[in-house]
């Protein structure tokens, strides 16, 4: 019997995991490890999302089958959302449709518009589903960088010129995961005469659409006149309303990536727990003052965070945005790997982090580390990393 699957043996072993093995076992272990690696939010949704999951769950007609592209209601909400923030108008028929978490969105959308042998650009580094989804779906992969620089332009020019064949899709991610780094619309602008003028689809993730620092707002691809016609956008719940396990996202934009999205998807799901989707609507409905508390939690941490590792002897540079900081290795130990190095600091400073290379090779030299845990574990985070350091001879005077 044949076990060696076609899609299985395109994809290489997911390096984050074999940390995630360790975290696991220290901790069935009895080992108190302050988890780092995971972006999984430690805050609940607010009181009046989850009183109503469980009024509508109570009622005895709300456990059949849902609708796979998501209820009228919560496809109102999300296009409400987007007039509300971005200015944009969109159409809840169909520009919008209801996706279990970006994650699974992304994937549904490479299953319905990648043919064996497509070319899709994707950052590196990048978070997994931008390259694998694809890879799964029998693409192949051309890198672009995800620093939003004059690199990056030049770097699309070079793979429309010199790939064959030519690139057809585009995935960007901003505020970016693992980086965090952030665009301006100006850079849209760009990007969606860019793809017009190649007739390449546009596929942006913006999970992280509220969690910016510093009174910068992230902007949204389809604010740009014309983004409609190339472009499609991802959101969640799961870090703006603390949502994570509830798996809500969406997909809006192109109505043809939308149809062919929604098409797929009705072969493969028939759509989250009703109740879910009814609480989804009562969050994107109801106050928004948890938004602002949500940044507002994650800028302390991060201000903590940057400080107290700072003075531990590890340099990290604050992020503008998302609930990630994208830290290089202490210089001492680059040539350690950001694999070793996060065993390394597990094992001996009971730290998780996630390896930068499990992000893609770009991500050599780096970390990412998740702001989920509270100012005080943050704090305990950096003493444990400076007794780590100073064992090695490494800023022993901070120690």
């Amino acid at each position: 019997m044949n076990t060696e699957f076609y899609r299985m043996k395109r994809l290489p072993p997911y390096v984050i995991a074999e940390v995630n093995a360790m975290r696991h076992a220290a901790r069935k272990a009895g080992e108190d490890i302050i988890d780092l690696g995971m972006g999984n939010p430690d805050q609940p949704p607010p009181q009046h999302v989850i009183d109503k999951l469980c009024e509508v769950a109570a009622k005895p007609d709300a456990h059949g089958y849902s609708q796979s592209k998501g209820i009228p209601g919560l496809r109102r909400a999300q296009a409400g959302y987007y007039a509300r923030r971005f200015g944009v108008d969109l159409d809840p028929e169909t520009e919008v449709v209801v996706t279990m978490g970006s994650k699974e969105g992304l994937a549904s959308l490479a299953t319905a518009i990648t043919a064996p042998g497509d070319v899709v650009l994707a950052p590196n580094p990048s978070y997994p589903i931008h390259t694998f989804g694809f890879i799964i779906a029998g693409a192949t992969i051309r890198s672009v960088p995800t620093t939003p620089d004059e690199n990056y332009f030049l770097s699309l020019e070079r793979a429309m010129a010199f790939t064959v064949p030519r690139p057809s899709i585009l995935v960007v991610n901003y505020p970016s995961n693992p980086t965090a780094e952030t665009v301006d619309l100006a850079f849209y602008e760009r990007l969606v005469a860019w793809a017009r003028e190649n007739q390449v689809w546009v596929l942006s993730d913006l999970a992280y659409s509220e969690l910016y620092f510093d009174g910068k707002p992230t902007p949204s691809i389809m604010q740009v006149k014309g983004a409609k016609d190339v472009a499609i956008e991802f959101t969640s719940m799961s870090k703006t309303y603390s949502m994570a396990g509830w798996r809500m996202g969406f997909a809006v934009g192109n109505r043809a990536l939308i149809a062919a999205m929604t098409r797929v998807k009705s072969y493969l799901d028939y759509g989250a727990f009703t109740p879910i989707q009814a609480a989804a609507c009562a969050a994107l409905n109801g106050p928004q003052d948890v938004i602002e508390e949500n940044r507002r939690l994650y800028h302390k941490r991060r201000d903590v965070m940057v400080e107290a590792f700072g003075r531990a002897g590890w340099e990290i540079p604050p992020p503008p945005a998302s609930m990630f900081a994208w830290a290089p290795l202490p210089p001492a130990l680059k040539d350690m790997g950001s694999l070793e190095f996060s065993k390394q600091l597990l094992t001996h400073a009971q730290v998780a982090v996630a390896p930068g290379v499990g992000y893609g090779e770009e991500g050599e030299g780096f970390v990412r580390i998740a702001m989920v845990e509270n100012e005080q574990r943050l704090r305990q985070a950096a003493r444990n990393i400076r007794r780590y350091l100073a064992s090695l001879g490494i800023n022993s005077s901070a120690a």
